[in-house]
């Protein structure tokens, strides 16, 4: 009995500290968020403050880029993190888990679906018709199978992005016109007179999702792929997807 009352009391006590660092922590974080707020300005949004892997240093999550600074808030470094051993890009990895989306929830009623094999494999971009980035994509996707791609037309570069947008939106066969505009340069002809309200909330989910430019790719494990991904690296992370 007395030999329980130990543990039991061990296993408080452990529970104690446990809970005194994490609110230490938290007291720590909310300060240094709250200093970089003021230094930074309110055109600055600080999405949160935490530890980075090394030891001194804290990560400052913007929503489409990480800073880290000192505990003091005086400096901010910028750029990546790589981890010597496995060449891994800390930084890069830890913004797409920050970034993660659900893909289930995605309106996809409102993206232009095109499904090349058995179509098995699904990704969702937002894509601007003017991007040449976005035509550098379409055309790596020519050589990669059994895939269903979900377009968000998102015009942000110009109001003919916007007109080409539509007119793709209005088409008869939408995927036709996509593809015939992006790997061919074969204007869309149809009136971009329909219903068009599809693009106006893909412009507002594209923000919500900090989607800052195109192409951005979401596999379907929620994992966003910013700009025009070569074929190797996409086909390596379809694979991961679970």
């Amino acid at each position: 009995m007395k030999k329980r009352i130990r543990i039991a009391a061990l296993a408080l006590t452990i529970a104690a500290v446990t809970l005194g660092c994490s609110a230490q922590a938290d007291q720590t974080t909310d300060k240094l968020k709250s200093t970089l707020q003021s230094r930074l300005g309110a055109d600055v949004t600080i999405k949160g403050v935490s530890k980075s892997p090394i030891a001194g240093l804290y990560e400052v999550n913007l929503g489409t880029q990480i800073l880290y600074t000192d505990a003091n808030g005086d400096y901010l470094v910028l750029g990546d993190i790589v981890d010597a051993k496995t060449r891994k890009n800390v930084t890069e990895a830890r913004l797409a888990d920050l970034n993660r989306i659900d893909f289930g929830s995605l309106p996809l009623a409102n993206a232009v679906k095109v499904v090349k094999g058995d179509g098995s494999r699904k990704i969702a971009v937002f894509s601007d018709p003017n991007c040449p980035y976005c035509r550098q994509l379409e055309n790596t996707l020519k050589s990669v199978d059994n895939i269903t791609v979900y377009t968000f037309l998102y015009p942000v570069l110009s109001p003919d992005s916007t007109a080409k947008a539509k007119s793709i939106w209005c088409s008869t066969d939408r995927a036709k016109a996509w593809e015939s505009w992006m790997l061919d340069r074969h204007s869309p002809t149809a009136a971009g007179t329909c219903d068009t309200a599809a693009i106006d909330k893909n412009l507002s989910l594209g923000q919500a999702m900090n989607v800052n430019g195109t192409p951005t790719v979401f596999l379907a494990d929620g994992r966003r792929l910013p700009g025009a991904v070569p074929a190797d690296r996409l086909d390596k992370e379809l694979a991961a997807v679970h």
